[in-house]
């Protein structure tokens, strides 16, 4: 008897151990940012959550390339975006999260409205339109002209991949 409630404590402990490490692993920061933004542009928040994580890991202050802030805009992107937000933008404000979350959750809910599928909007968020309009318009990479069932950037197929995931693991562990 003594063995199964040892085991018993031991599996719970384990367990215990487990859901503290996913939850250190895989962080909610901006919680009520990310929810004010996608619930304003329609998105779910375990996505923009998923986005940010494959994005930033959650680090505003990220850069990678051209690219900067949570959700990791381009000045190109930010700059369109923020013309349509009608919102005064220096490049600088990239890093300020409330404004990038704004404007990455803007920029995610018109790509999904442009393309209606999630895995084709996140390609292109990461490849972007104009690479995406053009797989579309190829048989090699869609059939229909509105799902791609080949990304021709490996590193744009891995980023979709790794959303998808993210956003699964973001709804269990805070859902």
């Amino acid at each position: 008897m003594k063995r199964i409630i040892i085991f018993i404590l031991a599996v719970a402990l384990l367990f215990s151990l487990g859901i503290y490490a996913a939850y250190r692993v895989f962080p909610m920061q901006y919680a009520d940012i990310i929810e004010k933004y996608a619930d304003e542009y329609g998105l779910s928040k375990d996505l923009v959550s998923g986005v940010i994580y494959a994005e930033s890991g959650f680090n505003e202050k990220a850069h990678s390339g051209l690219a900067r802030g949570l959700m990791q805009l381009t000045d190109e992107t930010a700059f369109w975006v923020a013309g349509k937000l009608g919102i005064e933008y220096e490049a600088d404000m990239a890093e300020n999260p409330e404004i990038n979350i704004k404007m990455g959750c803007y920029y995610l809910s018109y790509l999904m409205q442009k393309y209606e599928n999630t895995e084709t909007a996140l390609a292109a968020y990461n490849g972007g339109m104009g690479n995406v309009t053009r797989w579309l318009g190829d048989k090699n990479y869609s059939t229909d002209g509105k799902t791609l069932f080949k990304v021709p950037y490996a590193e744009t197929e891995k980023y979709v991949k790794r959303v998808k995931l993210f956003t699964k693991i973001y709804s269990r562990l805070y859902n």
